[in-house]
């Protein structure tokens, strides 16, 4: 018996709540791969920026900077553009720190959206594993109880595949979901880190350089 075969066997021997389960697989798989490539285009991206930007930041040219980030839809970009609208009126570096805290207010719910979907389906999955694992059990005893002995072993075999392939299913979905969760979770804390690293460096630049050299160019 080939794989094909093996797996059209299971649906088949799974009723009919592995259905609702199929979908939550569906719909989870497409939110894991919306967010893997943002995240992983969103990392990309903004070390790009930040490598092109920071070599200009660090010669005080804070006007050619600004025009640049204006462009960018990078999250540095928009973190770093923020702190450069400030430098000129702010007395203070907590008043640049709080222009750019608002532009990461602004971002990191993008990094972070429907990243908690994963684990939501992961628990729903489960629960339908568990729902169709209960359903398929009820008519195993009811096949014990009210159909003829030459039906029975039948009977009884089926329900028990419909309870142990509900959740087997459910398992073998929930556990990866979780494990993906996981994954994206820490590359977005990833990410954030960074940012973070970036705004500090920015302020201790921006710092640097007015002692130095008086307003910013």
């Amino acid at each position: 018996m080939n794989t094909y075969t093996t797996l059209v066997k299971f649906f088949q021997d799974s009723g009919v709540f592995i259905y609702p389960s199929i979908l939550v697989l569906a719909l989870g798989l497409s939110i894991a791969i919306e967010r893997f490539i943002y995240i992983n285009r969103a990392r990309s991206t903004n070390r790009k920026m930040w490598d092109d930007i920071l070599p200009m930041l660090q010669a005080g040219k804070f006007q050619q900077v600004f025009s640049i980030t204006a462009k960018s839809d990078t999250a540095i970009g928009m973190i770093v553009n923020n702190g450069l609208g400030r430098v000129k009126s702010a007395r203070r570096r907590e008043d640049i720190d709080a222009a750019m805290e608002e532009g990461m207010m602004e971002i990191v719910p993008r990094l972070e959206k429907r990243t908690h979907y994963l684990a939501t389906l992961a628990n729903v999955v489960t629960l339908l594993g568990l729902l169709g694992t209960i359903i398929g059990l009820i008519k195993a005893f009811t096949a014990v109880a009210q159909v003829n002995p030459a039906e029975k072993a039948e009977l009884l075999s089926a329900s028990i595949s419909i309870a142990m392939n509900n959740t087997a299913f459910g398992l073998m979905v929930a556990i990866p979901f979780l494990l993906i969760h996981a994954f994206l979770q820490a590359r977005t804390a990833e990410i954030v880190d960074s940012l973070e690293a970036a705004k500090i460096s920015f302020l201790n630049l921006v710092e640097r350089i007015k002692a130095e050299t008086g307003p910013a160019k």
